[in-house]
Order: structure tokens, then C-alpha cells, then sequence
């Protein structure tokens, strides 16, 4: 608990090296025997353009400045959508995403969901939302290792994260829900249309303008 407490305070001013998934890429690589190379080049979030920011969260969670790491709405609306039969559907928002990135692992356990609510409730607590969009933003994996905004942004646009336009950010924030599954750099139908609707979503939030009104400064 002391550890964990250390460590979410300690990087509410230290940039995160790496993260716990890409660890776990490495070594998952490492003992399949297959190539693998970690991008991950970190950027402040002043030096990100601000389209990457309202992509994130108008694609997974539009919530974001208003909940304390936990949407109720959504977690109800996953609950009740699966008590009809229906396709199960995420509803860890972006604070949780954060936490389990950072610190842990996948999977579906009791284990590690309390640890994550943990994680998140400590991070709501310790850092201000700018500083937790900041950490999502250069953590996310946009690819088969392919981490944070800049990386992507590279490898995908040959340009500097700080140049994205709205229609790319809201490419690469089309998918994120699977990006082991989805592409970025071949784009197939649902992603085309995800991202479009995407663009809709970071006009109806206020687009690039959004984030110095809603958000307070992240140090």
C-alpha cells in the first residue's frame, strides 16, 4: 500500500520511463522468439497536439473532466446491455486505463480489477486530470509496439505529435479499443468510419479549444 502510494505520487511529477504493458510486450516477445522493437518517445502534453487529447476522449471517454476515475452511467449501461444478451462492452475509463497500463496487467480477475480501482482512486486523488490525459496520451499502445502519441505519430505520419491534424488523431484514437486488431496504417472499414465519427464527437465537445477550457494545467 506504502509502495503504491509512493509510486502514483512519484510520478505525478516524474515521467513514467515505461510502462507495465510494455514490459510485459518485451518479454512476451522474448520468449516467443519474434522480433519485436518498443517506440515510445515521451511528450509533454504542450508538446502533443491538442486534436490528439479531445480524440482520446471523445473516443473513450467523453466523462473524463466530470467523474472521479469511475462513470456509473457507463458501468450501468455495460451492465444492463449484458443482462439483455447483448455484445459485452468495456466502460474502464481513461483513469482506469491509465492505472492498469502503468501498473499492471491484463486480464479480468477480482485481483486485478481491485488493484486497478485502487491505482485509479489514487491517481484521482494525487494528480490533476490534465496530468492523467498527459500519461494516457504518451502510454496508449497504438500498435504492435507502438507507444504514446509521438511514437505513433512517427511511425504513422512521419511527423511530430505536435502536428497532428483532427482527422489523424481521431485515426489513431479509432483503435484504441483493439490495436493489436485494428490498423492504423491500413485502415479498414470500421476504423474509417469509427474515426469519421470521432471527428464529429471532438467538433459536438468543442474541439482543440476544449481542452484549455475544461481541463486545468497539469503541473
Amino acid at each position: 500500500m506504502v509502495t503504491s502510494l509512493a509510486a502514483v505520487l512519484a510520478f505525478r511529477y516524474v515521467d513514467p520511463p515505461i510502462s507495465s504493458f510494455m514490459v510485459q510486450a518485451r518479454v512476451g516477445a522474448l520468449f516467443e522468439r519474434e522480433p519485436f522493437t518498443l517506440r515510445h518517445d515521451w511528450r509533454a502534453i504542450g508538446a502533443i497536439s491538442p486534436h490528439a487529447a479531445v480524440a482520446v476522449v471523445a473516443s473513450e471517454d467523453q466523462r473524463f473532466p466530470l467523474h472521479s476515475g469511475f462513470d456509473g452511467k457507463e458501468i450501468r449501461r455495460a451492465m444492463q446491455e449484458a443482462e439483455g444478451g447483448g455484445r459485452s462492452r468495456g466502460a474502464s475509463t481513461i483513469s482506469q486505463q491509465v492505472a492498469k497500463n502503468l501498473f499492471l496487467w491484463p486480464g479480468r480477475s477480482w485481483v486485478r480489477k481491485g488493484l486497478e480501482a485502487w491505482f485509479t482512486l489514487l491517481m484521482e486523488w494525487l494528480w490533476p486530470k490534465q496530468r492523467i490525459l498527459e500519461v494516457y496520451l504518451n502510454t496508449a499502445e497504438f500498435g504492435r509496439g507502438v507507444y504514446g502519441v509521438q511514437s505513433a505519430a512517427r511511425v504513422y505520419f512521419r511527423k511530430d505529435a505536435a502536428q497532428l491534424s483532427a482527422s489523424e488523431a481521431a485515426l489513431l484514437a479509432a483503435v484504441l479499443p483493439s490495436p493489436r486488431r485494428y490498423r492504423v496504417d491500413k485502415p479498414g472499414p470500421y476504423v474509417q468510419q469509427r474515426r469519421n465519427q470521432i471527428v464529429r464527437q471532438m467538433h459536438a465537445l468543442g474541439g482543440s479549444a476544449w481542452l484549455r477550457n475544461v481541463l486545468p494545467p497539469a503541473r
